[in-house]
């Protein structure tokens, strides 16, 4: 059954990134589809990808095989054209990160969000294979600084990465170095910070900090660090240097925030 992961556009979900996949598989003269939201766990060769919750499926009659090819072309014709990349592998069950019935805790972090700022008009501009050498040049950098802040990477996606700190220093610290090693590889990032406690239950990581750093990174222009008021508070007596950026209006989250941007 050919697969389709939409690259370009993400969502945030509450264990970091959310796309879609799409399946489609013909037998005779009828059509199976199957779709719905999935996580991806790291990139290239090794990427695994899973699906959220119970995909949704649908069987199309066609009366004949040769309709039912033809309406199997166009399905995957229009899936090609809404920026959906070739699958191999399979689409796993629910990714469970501990056993199920782990005792629920909170947990306090520093959330770091890292997204390359027109992503997807510069793999076409490039074409597949430098783009697969560019990111693959580009997660090694990235995961090199989390390693060396002692960061933990969360999930990844088509071209972001969500990570998490004990302290917001290290995350700031952290996202200064990512935005200097890729400088030669000719991405423009952007990056966003908030702290917040989240929830980790049943292996499942939940809270609505996520979401929150998210929509910080999506306020970023190229280049840019900003974080939320929470972990500028943090940073009160910290030697970093921070540029109020005004109260937005972050996507889906109560209220409105502080941002400020890390002065380099």
């Amino acid at each position: 059954m050919p697969k389709f992961l939409r690259i370009g556009v993400h969502q945030s979900n509450v264990s970091g990134y959310t796309s879609k996949a799409w399946c489609v598989r013909r037998v005779g003269s009828a059509v199976f589809l199957k779709w719905g939201a999935v996580e991806v766990q790291g990139a290239g060769d090794g990427r695994k990808v899973y699906w959220t919750r119970l995909p949704q499926e649908k069987t199309v009659r066609c009366g004949t095989a040769q309709r039912a090819q033809d309406y199997a072309k166009a399905a995957i014709a229009r899936r090609r054209s809404h920026r959906y990349e070739p699958l191999s592998g399979p689409i796993a069950p629910r990714r469970r990160i501990a056993e199920a019935g782990a005792e629920s805790k909170q947990v306090l972090a520093t959330i770091l969000i890292v997204d390359i700022v027109g992503s997807t008009a510069k793999a076409a501009k490039l074409g597949d294979a430098r783009w697969t050498k560019i990111m693959g040049h580009y997660y090694a950098a990235v995961r090199k600084e989390l390693k060396s802040s002692r960061g933990k990477e969360v999930v990844t996606t088509g071209d972001g990465v969500l990570a998490t700190f004990k302290v917001p220093v290290a995350g700031i610290t952290c996202a200064t170095a990512i935005q200097k090693a890729v400088r030669t590889l000719g991405l423009d990032i952007r990056i966003g910070l908030h702290a917040g406690e989240y929830k980790v239950s049943g292996g499942e990581m939940v809270g609505l900090a996520f979401h929150i750093g998210t929509r910080v990174a999506a306020k970023a222009r190229a280049g840019e660090v900003l974080v939320s008021s929470a972990v500028r508070d943090l940073m009160a007596k910290s030697e970093i240097r921070f540029r109020d950026h005004g109260m937005h209006q972050l996507k889906g989250v109560p209220a409105r925030w502080r941002l400020y941007r890390v002065e380099n």
